[in-house]
């Protein structure tokens, strides 16, 4: 049986049938919601997309984030359009280029067996299928992620200087695509510390071209860092800190897939021989595990914490896990055909956000220029996405004027300081005796999540607005429109609603 498999991983066949193989079958698992609808941050990222192109940095000091996937996208949306299907399209090409590049990493890191492993791993992992179908960054944060902690390997433990540049390159790209890439950083400095003190020379010279590059971005950086952050976030407990490298793998299930790899992993230890090999395999945990202490710390200071965010540790996460099942053999073997066995039934449903049939309920009620207010303000740019242009647009901290972007800066004080009455009386000004207005409103079906600090605070904001145009005798509801969705599925995420009022006098 051991011949066997070891001629079966020799064949010089395997890879070119493999590797298209893994491809298909990860193009299949990622198209079947491909053109599910948007939900909150998905608006975001199209509404910033749709800026002038120039102007999208300056533009994410509102937002958060930095400006590489934005850029992208916006040149994606200028040949291939915006429709869901378009823009989930970007993220799906990132997905599928992680199938071979995860196995040409895993080759040269850490042996041919090991490389099938990674791409095996990468063609079935439900983090990449979920994102996969998603107009966000995570997809790319997962591939830059797999290029950096290669030529980590490469260009600094094994110091060859032309892959010390694509490290370089890589870094710096991935710290433009999200924040949580300079904590990754500050987890390949500790591997170096702890296990390449030799390389320290050469790591911070690459460590300067990273920070050259990145300069640029500083103060903007700095600027969000003070004013926007992630308030709708809450800190992290213990029980997020050790699931959270295995969410990059497995998902919703991340104790299955660390068991199984952890298990693996333990196997392929015992029949460890090669001291560079092991060197470099702990490199990349610790590497892994500052990353995870350090944006723990820094969530419980300034709270910003999910799951997808771990994308930035796509790349070390999956070596780590092809290792390990190479090294274990039989026992390796058996893990992987128990995770692909687990990670193909794994499907995405459309069912992220009912803003798609809400929009399309409420629209035939709606004429040019009349007012839409939305009780959860960041929903506008995806609200706004549906509906299009030709309408005023407002929230509950007062009106929009570009409704294409969601302004972050301060918005829990903003929020907490907006007068209800003063605003809405301001709003309904506009709105002439007789004519129309839309207020989108959340619905809550669970306060729990609703718990953060912005969040919370705009719980009790909609409520008080729902209350008051509820109560007030100038307005009349003539229709409260909800979408099938609502009725049907009992665990939407985040469902909306919309009311149509008419102002009587």
């Amino acid at each position: 049986m051991r011949a066997r498999y070891e001629a079966v991983l020799g064949a010089r066949w395997l890879v070119p049938v493999a590797l298209p193989l893994l491809t298909l079958i990860s193009l299949f698992l990622r198209t079947r919601q491909l053109g599910a609808a948007f939900w909150i941050d998905e608006g975001i990222s199209v509404g910033i997309a749709h800026e002038h192109w120039t102007s999208i940095p300056h533009l994410l000091r509102q937002d958060g984030s930095p400006p590489l996937y934005y850029m992208l996208l916006g040149l994606w949306v200028r040949v291939f359009g915006d429709s869901e299907t378009a823009t989930h399209t970007l993220s799906l090409v990132f997905g599928l280029v992680c199938v071979p590049v995860a196995y040409f990493a895993g080759r040269a890191v850490f042996g041919r067996t090991a490389g099938l492993a990674c791409a095996v791993l990468a063609a079935f992992d439900p983090f990449l299928t979920y994102y996969a179908q998603e107009t966000r960054m995570y997809e790319l944060e997962a591939l830059l992620s797999l290029v950096v902690a290669w030529s980590y390997v490469e260009g600094i433990l094994r110091a060859r200087r032309a892959w010390t540049v694509v490290f370089v390159l890589s870094t710096a790209a991935l710290a433009y695509s999200h924040n949580w890439g300079l904590f990754l950083c500050v987890g390949l400095a500790a591997a170096t510390v702890a296990f390449a003190r030799e390389r320290l020379r050469l790591f911070g010279a690459a460590a300067v071209g990273v920070a050259i590059l990145y300069l640029p971005w500083v103060p903007t950086l700095l600027f969000q860092a003070a004013h926007t952050g992630a308030p709708w976030s809450t800190r992290p407990s213990f029980h997020d800190l050790i699931l959270s490298a295995g969410a990059v793998i497995g998902g919703d299930t991340p104790y299955v897939a660390l068991a199984l790899v952890g298990g693996a992993a333990l196997g392929g230890i015992v029949l460890h021989r090669r001291t560079q090999e092991r060197r470099e395999i702990v490199s990349l945990l610790l590497v892994t595990a500052v990353t995870v202490v350090v944006a723990f710390i820094s969530s419980q200071i300034s709270p910003a914490w999910t799951s997808r965010y771990f994308a930035v540790l796509f790349g070390p996460v999956v070596l780590v896990a092809g290792h390990a099942i190479g090294r274990a053999r039989g026992l390796g073997l058996a893990t992987l055909a128990a995770l692909v066995f687990l990670f193909a039934g794994y499907s995405v449903k459309n069912d992220k956000e009912n803003a798609r049939g809400i929009t399309a309920g409420v629209k035939p009620y709606l004429k040019e220029g009349e007012l839409i207010i939305s009780t959860h303000p960041e929903q506008v740019p995806v609200l706004r996405y549906y509906l299009g242009p030709g309408y005023r647009w407002a929230t509950t901290l007062g009106p929009m004027p570009d409704p294409l972007i969601f302004d972050w800066r301060d918005a829990v004080s903003r929020l907490r300081d907006t007068k209800e009455r003063t605003t809405i009386d301001s709003l309904l000004a506009t709105v002439p005796p007789g004519g129309q207005f839309v207020v989108i409103a959340p619905v809550f079906r669970d306060y729990r999540a609703w718990r953060a600090k912005w969040t919370k605070l705009v719980w009790r904001k909609a409520n008080d607005w729902s209350w008051i145009f509820e109560h007030d005798p100038r307005l009349e509801v003539i229709a409260h429109v909800r979408s099938d969705e609502i009725a049907l599925k009992e665990n939407y995420f985040k469902p909306v609603q919309a009311f149509v009022y008419r102002k009587a006098r």
